[in-house]
């Protein structure tokens, strides 16, 4: 029998060159294809051998040997596995997307059996070889029988097989690498490139060159310590292992290491840095994450696996569930992957919280180094927010300690409905905001929120044990309830005081004309003259000027100026003629209006005006001294 010729199918012709030239985006991912279909050949020897003993059989144990031929521009990758007869040469190797592997799991399902690994589901692996090389060989015989076949192809629209001599049972794959890619044949280049991609998988790898007198070294690892049952690992060697896969240098915080099996199986294994990665807050960060299918290195883009807001999270996810791209290069929008990633944001929220609960300090370790990022949550995951809110913690007016907020909400006072907050841009300025000062004098609990991502949240949260968030900053805040003072001993003006002081607000009014919103009495204040509110349905103040500052937001919103009519400035104010004072009035409106836009860091429009009606003042001071 000689050389027989093939045209490759139809599906074959027309796609052979796209996954040739544009399918995969590293050329160098071919290793890995042809070491996991070698893995796979050996996993499938093993398993005949169990169900028929009297196979005959190489005594050697299972392994891959890839050879540099640098002088002949060859690459080949050999393995003692089940090898291929010519029928299965014609159907694996001359159709796309089909594999031996693929049908060799299905027989496997029909017989109930998954106890062997197997990770060549996907039948274009193979022809990634042409990336890189003009022909590809294929030599094999497989365990089952006395033949031996030759296949070879140029990629270009068919192939040729013919029977050989091939002593040894498996199979050999050879490349003729193309001069331009001959980079590959630097055997430093395909060790690493093996141990990115397959330093985990069962089988011994190694690498050798035609004219090296070094003996065959071993690559790869050979374990993976993810398979590992969790009480025979080491805490030294979980350690070593978050070193090595991110260039870690601190301690794992915590380490979440489980094996899920049920209607999707993968196993995880994650960690939570002690240190705060350096670039944790820029926008584009991704997750330190890697996938892996039955060991095999698949990718390390795995956004679609872990939130943003998990984005400090590092570890491994190894499954033979998830469903990937025709090139293992890229996940498709798969229900499996979905389904792992709502397991896996339960398990990390859960692990969270039991440490919170057991041991508070410990959380607070992680929260001050990961709490305004794990905060993203609950504006971006309307599914788990309520467990991240359950495991915030905060800053408030009353207590030097973080809080949660179901701590909060057990301080609460009788009469108290809502959980007041204040956000700006750290804790003492907040506490000297003059909005606070009824809240600190009748001992109010007040939230501190001092990160960015604070006020994207909020909006999105009614409320928390059915107890509804509201801003000191911003409408009317019903605080008399909270006065220490017995209402029969509240103070009372007088209808003078009364009258004058609505008559300064109706002077004030007029004189800022559409800089403000409205003029109105405070219930905040009991020291500051004056303070600015947003109105009940504006934006607030603190988010207005974020977005402002970072060039979101054009023009803001006109503000509520309230007044203290206990303060000696504006009683003074109010006892003035209001005839016969309008150079002075105006004069202090001005500043009053300054002021307040100075204590909410807003731009003032006019700086000098702000000095010149200082100045006036001073000299004023100076004269009547």
């Amino acid at each position: 029998m000689g050389i027989e010729k093939f045209e490759f199918q139809a599906e074959v012709g027309k796609i052979l060159n796209i996954v040739a030239n544009s399918l995969y985006s590293d050329k160098e991912i071919f290793i890995r294809e042809y070491i996991s279909n070698a893995s796979d050949a050996c996993d499938k020897l093993r398993y005949e051998k169990i169900k028929n003993p009297k196979l005959t059989t190489s005594k050697e144990t299972f392994k891959i040997l890839v050879k540099i031929n640098k002088k002949d521009n060859i690459i080949s990758i050999i393995d003692n596995g089940i090898g291929m007869d010519k029928d299965e040469l014609i159907n694996s190797l001359g159709t796309i997307a089909k594999s031996g592997t693929e049908d060799f799991i299905k027989k496997l399902e029909q017989e109930k059996n998954k106890n062997i690994e197997q990770i060549g589901k996907f039948g274009v692996g193979f022809y990634s070889g042409f990336m890189v090389s003009e022909k590809i060989t294929v030599e094999t015989r497989k365990a089952t029988s006395s033949k031996a076949w030759k296949w070879s192809s140029d990629g270009k629209g068919s192939f040729e097989i013919e029977p050989i001599q091939y002593q040894e049972i498996g199979t050999k794959v050879t490349l003729k690498i193309r001069n331009e890619h001959k980079d590959f044949l630097e055997k430093i280049r395909i060790e690493n490139i093996i141990k990115k991609y397959s330093d985990h998988i069962s089988h011994d790898v190694f690498v050798s060159e035609n004219d090296s007198k070094e003996k065959d070294q071993k690559i790869n690892e050979g374990s993976a310590l993810w398979t590992k049952d969790k009480k025979d690992i080491k805490a030294t060697e979980y350690e070593n292992f978050y070193s090595q896969m991110g260039l870690n240098y601190d301690k794992p915080w915590k380490i979440i290491h489980n094996k899920i099996e049920g209607k999707i199986n993968y196993t995880n294994l994650l960690f939570i840095p002690t240190e705060k990665p350096f670039d944790l807050l820029h926008a584009d960060k991704k997750t330190n994450l890697k996938l892996y299918i039955k060991k095999v290195f698949i990718t390390d883009d795995c956004d679609n696996i872990l939130p943003k807001y998990l984005r400090f999270i590092s570890g491994i996810i190894d499954s033979e569930d998830i469903s990937l791209n025709i090139s293992r290069e890229m996940l498709q929008n798969d229900p499996v992957v979905n389904k792992i990633r709502i397991s896996l944001v339960k398990k990390i929220l859960n692990e969270l919280n039991k440490t919170m609960q057991k041991s508070k300090n410990e959380y607070i370790v992680f929260w001050e180094k990961f709490g305004p990022v794990l905060k993203e949550g609950i504006h971006e995951d309307f599914v788990n927010k309520d467990e991240i809110l359950n495991i915030s913690l905060f800053m408030s007016s009353t207590t030097k300690e973080w809080s949660s907020l179901t701590e909060y909400v057990d301080r609460m006072k009788d009469e108290q409905n809502e959980i007041y907050y204040i956000s700006g841009e750290n804790k003492e300025a907040l506490l000297n905001s003059p909005q606070m000062e009824t809240f600190l004098k009748n001992n109010v609990e007040v939230l501190l929120l001092t990160d960015p991502v604070d006020e994207f949240w909020i909006p999105n949260v009614n409320e928390f044990k059915n107890k509804k968030f509201k801003s000191i900053t911003k409408g009317n805040v019903d605080v008399k309830k909270f006065s220490k003072e017995k209402k029969n001993e509240e103070s009372k003006k007088d209808e003078k005081t009364n009258k004058s002081i609505k008559g300064l607000i109706e002077i004030l009014k007029g004189h800022y004309s559409e800089k403000v919103k409205d003029v109105k009495i405070s219930e905040r204040l009991t020291s500051s003259p004056v303070c600015f509110v947003a109105d009940e349905n504006d934006m607030d103040i603190h988010l207005e000027n974020l977005l402002k500052k970072h060039k979101h937001l054009d023009k803001v919103a006109s503000k509520v100026l309230e007044i203290n009519p206990d303060n000696a400035i504006i009683k003074n104010l109010a006892a003035l003629d209001f005839s016969k004072n309008k150079d002075i009035i105006s004069e202090a409106a001005d500043l009053l209006l300054d002021q307040a836009k100075i204590m909410e860091g807003i731009p003032l429009e006019d700086s000098k005006s702000f000095c010149n009606n200082i100045n006036n003042l001073l000299i004023k001071s100076l004269r009547s001294s």
